[in-house]
């Protein structure tokens, strides 16, 4: 007879297979063995932790205990065994024969109080339903200056956050989700690493790019696998939520995933959480999503399911800018890398060096963002080449040595 079988809380099961995996362990199902039972024979009970909970599938006809039986009585005493908390009084009777105990699998660091940790994760995010009327101001402030042109969007988004910070207060609005419509480079992305950024973000913002979706494994990949098939640990939006300090989601390239994520995204919007494969949550609440897609309008509601049309709080398409919206985009790119450079480096490169690049730079000619911001970096390259090349001049002429700006940022890139 085993030892004992330990019962986890769903909430905690993440925190525990870390904790095991510092200790060399992997948390396998026991349906691995229960498909080839001469693994069992080679199983190190030094490094696999068994969870049976699969076994709660034989629950319903009677079969769990001449089945569970028949498999456990394989493993060496030994073996840790681990169980969902859900099956616990089914197993508790079921499985009586199997293990001398029955615990509760408590983790290292566990508070001593029974207080329910299964928030604590996204409670570290910073969410804008957490901004004080003043600090919204400021905010608002900071995102019309930082993203340049689509002044009737912005209009529109202040007032629906403000709307939805009212009716998340009182449970009626989790999860504020806009979709955002338009060619490449329009700044459909930059609006979510806007506010990512005025909300005070020091990581990185939970993207994931849809193009990387189209298979028919491509649910699996976003939410994990079932426990004991690789890639089972996590799904890529619980890695890219878990890793970032701000509750703002950014799904790029919405429109080339299929159906099965459509749906999963819909069940998104309407539970206000995240549930992996496994069945652990991350909750949502106050987080903004941004859908983004080069479809256009007319090709919007062909690509969309009506139901997931209806959950989205925003649906709007971006157009190109403004020249004099990309002249005040180069102007924030420069003075940008000026003061970068100027307090990485100890150089002292002009203040107005915007005006130099405004008069080289034809904005008319960009209608991509990503393009014109790829010409400013070529230009301020060829900038600083050109003053390393003055001073060189000089020095001929002069016979004195002198290390120009030019050369110093040179020098430090290595150029």
């Amino acid at each position: 007879m085993k030892e004992e079988l330990l019962f986890f809380e769903r909430g905690d099961f993440a925190e525990y297979q870390e904790q095991k995996k510092l200790d060399g362990y992997v948390i396998e199902s026991v349906t691995k063995y229960t498909n080839d039972n001469s693994l069992i024979q080679d199983l190190d009970i030094y490094e696999k932790i068994i969870d049976i909970t699969a076994f709660s599938a034989y629950i319903f006809n009677n079969t769990i205990q001449y089945y569970a039986e028949g498999i456990l009585n394989q493993f060496n005493d030994s073996v840790i065994f681990i169980a969902d908390k859900k099956y616990m009084d089914d197993f508790k009777f079921e499985l009586r024969f199997c293990f001398e105990e029955f615990n509760d699998l408590v983790l290292e660091n566990k508070l001593s109080n029974s207080q329910d940790n299964s928030n604590k994760l996204v409670n570290r995010h910073k969410k804008i339903i957490d901004l004080s009327e003043d600090e919204l101001g400021v905010f608002f402030a900071d995102f019309r200056e930082r993203l340049y042109g689509h002044d009737k969007f912005k209009d529109e988004f202040c007032d629906l956050v403000r709307t939805f910070k009212i009716f998340n207060k009182i449970k009626e609005h989790k999860i504020l989700s806009l979709f955002l419509l338009g060619e490449s480079g329009v700044g459909k992305t930059e609006v979510a690493r806007t506010i990512y950024k005025c909300l005070g973000g020091k990581k990185k913002i939970a993207k994931v790019n849809f193009g990387n979706y189209s298979s028919e494994f491509s649910l699996s990949s976003l939410i994990g696998s079932s426990r004991g098939y690789i890639g089972s640990e996590d799904g890529e939006i619980f890695i890219r939520v878990r890793d970032t300090d701000i509750g703002v989601i950014l799904i790029d390239e919405f429109e080339k995933s299929n159906a099965s994520l459509f749906n999963y995204f819909l069940d998104v919007l309407e539970s206000g959480k995240i549930i992996s494969s496994m069945a652990d949550e991350i909750d949502l609440n106050g987080f903004i999503i941004i859908f983004t897609s080069n479809i256009s309008k007319e090709d919007f509601p062909l690509r969309i399911s009506p139901e997931l049309r209806s959950r989205f709080d925003y649906k709007g398409q971006f157009t190109l800018l403004y020249d004099e919206d990309k002249k005040k985009y180069v102007e924030f790119r420069i003075n940008s890398i000026v003061r970068k450079i100027n307090k990485d480096y100890e150089t002292q490169l002009p203040d107005n060096l915007f005006e130099y690049f405004l008069d080289v730079i034809d904005v008319s000619k960009f209608t991509n963002m990503r393009d014109l911001n790829k010409k400013i970096k070529r230009t301020f390259v060829e900038y600083i080449s050109t003053e390393q090349e003055k001073t060189d001049k000089l020095e001929e002429i002069s016979s004195q040595s002198k290390i120009s700006i030019g050369r110093k940022i040179l020098n430090a890139f290595k150029l």
